[in-house]
């Protein structure tokens, strides 16, 4: 059986869709002849935290721990609440106080490519030293954080072990790049870390059309595309709520405020008979608080069920009982390769998808292809509604379904990680 070294940083007990794609690659590449050992830090402080998740980890599994500083502790320390919450992705929108603007400058000037870049010589020097007594026949890191590359990168120059990198995200042109208050040698730096990434590692995978693309302008390493996916559901589905339930799993931050729909929803409480006595808006996740004074702006804080963050299978429960499942990602140019990969899980779930994202996105075609559900730009406030008003109407005739959706195998987690293994079985 071929051995392979992966290198991540979100493990369980860590939350979010980050440690779900590797999490599911690492249990099923043992049915197509791939040993997977797991190389990630000891002590890292994870934004979110979902121990149900522990639980999916096979007992068999080789895992390697390496300790880790971490640097959001001591941006803590001084920052405290603004620490936290730039760690979790809510950076202000506007005007940013003087404390975040501190963190902010330092984050994106001192820590290249990432926070965790402190990381990478002592996981370096861990990994050799364990390579020395266990070979392995492949490495792959996976990021972000890509400093995580930065430790393939020096493995493969030291061992000449073949080097998968795979991408969750873009890396220079991901859309946060811009809120980091990057001088021009942060940029430089970056831009080179990155082009001698995608230069020297031997296999490039996204997990996006739009990222493949952009990499193909840099190098020509091959490249191969696979997304992110869902595991079919081992429980029943949960009954459908009696309401008009529009519901959005995730975290719903700073850049991510759907204003459309708000708008949308605000108008339909006054415009349409019955409206408000059957919609409830379900939100799961971290909220922040712009998000939470629209919802006042717009008078549907009534309307509101608050989850808070859900553990992944309660999560998933929330997805089958929903009316209508909606899919946002922010209203700009760099976010147009992002497929939110709790997309696959929503498609599983037989709902029917209310997307909103900007124009030329990678999850339009997908949705429209695999017959799943809707997707709006986030100009097209007049077709949402209209989307939302008919989905309604059908919600009171009890003949709200979900597409019959197309081809939701080729997204299964089982099939995707024989992708995965035929990739490694031809290095």
């Amino acid at each position: 059986m071929k051995r392979v070294l992966i290198i991540c940083y979100y493990w369980p007990p860590a939350g979010g869709p980050g440690v779900q794609r590797w999490l599911k690659f690492v249990n099923y590449l043992p049915q197509y002849g791939i040993e997977p050992v797991v190389f990630i830090p000891q002590n890292p402080s994870y934004p979110l935290l979902d121990e149900s998740l522990t639980q999916e980890v096979d007992h068999d599994l080789e895992l390697v721990h390496c300790p880790i500083n971490e640097p959001y502790k001591w941006g803590k320390l001084l920052g405290g609440k603004k620490s936290s919450e730039i760690s979790k992705g809510v950076i202000p929108k506007e005007s940013p106080g003087i404390m975040a603007k501190f963190l902010l400058a330092v984050r994106g000037n001192f820590f290249i490519p990432d926070a965790r870049v402190g990381w990478v010589e002592p996981a370096t020097k861990k990994a050799l030293d364990y390579l020395q007594e266990h070979p392995v026949s492949t490495i792959i890191t996976t990021g972000p954080p890509h400093s995580l590359h930065l430790v393939g990168m020096k493995l493969k120059e030291r061992l000449n072990i073949p080097w998968v990198a795979d991408f969750r995200d873009p890396w220079t042109t991901i859309h946060y790049h811009k809120d980091l208050r990057l001088g021009k040698r942060a940029k430089r730096l970056h831009e080179s870390l990155e082009s001698q990434v995608l230069r020297n590692a031997d296999r490039l995978i996204v997990t996006s059309p739009g990222t493949k693309s952009e990499f193909e302008q840099k190098t020509d390493k091959p490249i191969t595309l696979i997304t992110n996916g869902f595991d079919k559901r081992t429980t029943a589905a949960s009954a459908l709520h009696p309401h008009f339930s529009l519901t959005h799993i995730g975290s719903l931050l700073t850049d991510r405020n759907p204003i459309p729909v708000w708008q949308a929803l605000s108008e339909l409480l006054k415009e349409e008979e019955g409206f408000n006595n059957h919609f409830k808006l379900h939100l799961a996740g971290v909220v922040g608080p712009e998000i939470a004074e629209s919802l006042h702006e717009f008078g549907l804080m009534p309307f509101l069920i608050d989850h808070g963050y859900l553990e992944h299978q309660q999560a998933l429960k929330l997805q089958t009982a929903s009316q209508l499942l909606l899919l946002l990602e922010m209203n700009k140019p760099e976010t147009r390769a992002i497929i939110p990969g709790k997309l696959f899980e929503y498609m599983s779930a037989g709902r029917p998808i209310l997307g909103l994202g900007p124009k030329g996105s990678d999850v339009a075609p997908i949705l429209d292809q695999s017959n799943s559900g809707s997707f709006f730009n986030w100009e097209e406030k007049e077709q949402l509604k209209s989307y939302m008003l008919n989905a309604f109407r059908a919600y009171k005739a009890g003949d709200l379904q979900g597409g019959s959706i197309k081809d939701l195998d080729r997204y299964s987690r089982k099939s995707l990680t024989q992708d995965l293994a035929q990739l490694l079985k031809g290095l």
